[in-house]
């Protein structure tokens, strides 16, 4: 095929796949499974070899992300099963006082959003936002909605969450160095987007009943300390650090970059963080080995289409590279001398806003860049960054095809319209803010 059929084939390939996610309702393993199949054959990939194109594309990415995601959600059903995510919102109320609760219970959702996913974190944190705004007299959604896009800023450009860690799989890059960078990014983004958050203008809205509200918060009566949680949130993040710091200081072939290497590898920190939230967290509640092991083993079941949807999406980012469609959409990227940054966050934002997913609309756009990020000689850090702009671009733009968007909006109360007013604004806005950081540290770099 030539270059210009080759990418209207891509177009034509990711336009079917949005069609069969956003009007025909096709489960999104289904229908990327299905797209890759068909874009291999359309391509000219020899029937017998386009499944082996797709499945080689599905276990390259499940490597390390199931490993990742899976061990990532363990740490975070603990957590969430002791009563850790109210142990830290009363802690960090208790430091900045009861005027500051919205700033509080803000700093804890990110700390927790690091190992908990984005839709179970923010259920929840839902009934401890109802209880602290009561005692504030606050409006909850002064603190729900900036509380909201912090975990969401978290869940896109953090790992141990399956689309950034996906994408460093499919761009070949290393999770620590994407994690050393982004966590600040993040941070500081968080930040700006809270302070915006505060000139909203929310005390006249009426909402709806929440079932935060209605329902009874769950009773912890032994929560565990918040810097025990702390710690065991901070652990793996010190320990792939630490790792990544060592491996660029010490000489490659040592001893000690080997040992340095394989202790600061992403599955090793959370394995061990894992490990020792067991026996820490079972031993403070009181619960016996069966029980811990039981709540660890209830992870898994929750984030399996997740991993399932993220094996999938690198079976077509494989594809899409085998065919040539990459190196045609490289080819064109160089000459239109767009930058790459650029380039990544508005494809990853258009994904977004067209099917919904945010893991979805960054793994396409990781496999459709792949070829024209390795083909652009950068450094380790600048596709780092290019990494973090796609993930702010799957921030933003969170409507009514997102799952996230009908949690936020039926936990704070809020109707289709003040969800789109609020929460989709608040959400594109947190995601431009955290593009804007980027694109100024790689023009820095």
């Amino acid at each position: 095929m030539t270059g210009l059929s080759l990418l209207a084939l891509g177009t034509a390939a990711v336009a079917i796949l949005l069609i069969l996610v956003i009007w025909v309702r096709m489960p999104a393993f289904v229908a990327l499974l299905l797209v890759a199949v068909l874009t291999a054959a359309a391509s000219g990939i020899p029937l017998t070899d386009a499944v082996e194109s797709v499945t080689k594309g599905v276990g390259g990415t499940l490597g390390n992300v199931a490993i990742v995601v899976g061990l990532g959600a363990m740490l975070g059903k603990m957590i969430e099963e002791s009563g850790g995510a109210e142990s830290i919102a009363r802690y960090f109320t208790g430091k900045l006082g009861p005027k500051r609760i919205a700033g509080a219970v803000t700093i804890a959702a990110f700390i927790l959003g690091i190992p908990v996913f984005f839709d179970v974190g923010f259920i929840i944190l839902a009934p401890i936002i109802f209880g602290f705004a009561a005692v504030a007299r606050l409006n909850p959604l002064k603190i729900g909605l900036p509380v909201a896009a912090t975990m969401l800023t978290v869940h896109v450009v953090l790992p141990p969450h399956p689309g950034p860690v996906a994408v460093a799989e499919l761009l070949d890059r290393d999770i620590g160095l994407l994690l050393t960078i982004a966590l600040p990014i993040a941070a500081v983004t968080a930040a700006i987007g809270f302070f915006l958050a505060k000139r909203f203008n929310l005390d006249g809205v009426v909402r709806m009943e929440s079932p935060a509200e209605t329902d009874e918060a769950r009773e912890f009566p032994h929560p565990p300390s918040p810097w025990l949680v702390m710690g065991l949130i901070v652990l793996p993040i010190l320990i792939i650090m630490v790792g990544t710091t060592g491996t660029m200081l010490t000489e490659e072939g040592t001893a000690v970059h080997t040992f340095v290497k394989f202790f600061g590898a992403a599955p090793i920190a959370l394995l061990i963080a894992v490990i020792v939230a067991w026996i820490l967290i079972g031993r403070q509640q009181s619960w016996n080995r069966e029980h811990s092991s039981g709540v660890l083993d209830s992870a898994l079941p929750a984030v399996a289409v997740i991993i399932f949807v993220t094996g999938a999406g690198g079976g077509f980012a494989n594809v899409l590279v085998e065919s040539g469609i990459g190196q045609v959409l490289s080819d064109l990227l160089i000459s239109s001398g767009l930058p790459l940054i650029l380039m990544g966050f508005l494809m990853s934002a258009a994904l977004r806003a067209s099917q919904g997913s945010a893991t979805v609309a960054l793994l396409t756009t990781a496999g459709l860049l792949a070829q024209p990020i390795a083909d652009a000689g950068l450094s380790p850090v600048q596709a780092t960054l290019i990494m973090i702009a796609i993930g702010f671009g799957g921030l933003g733009l969170s409507h009514i095809n997102d799952s996230g968007f009908w949690i936020v909006t039926k936990y704070m109360g809020l109707s289709v319209k003040q969800g789109l007013k609020y929460w989709t604004s608040l959400s594109t806005i947190f995601g431009v803010v955290g593009f804007l950081i980027t694109w100024a540290v790689y023009a820095v770099v």
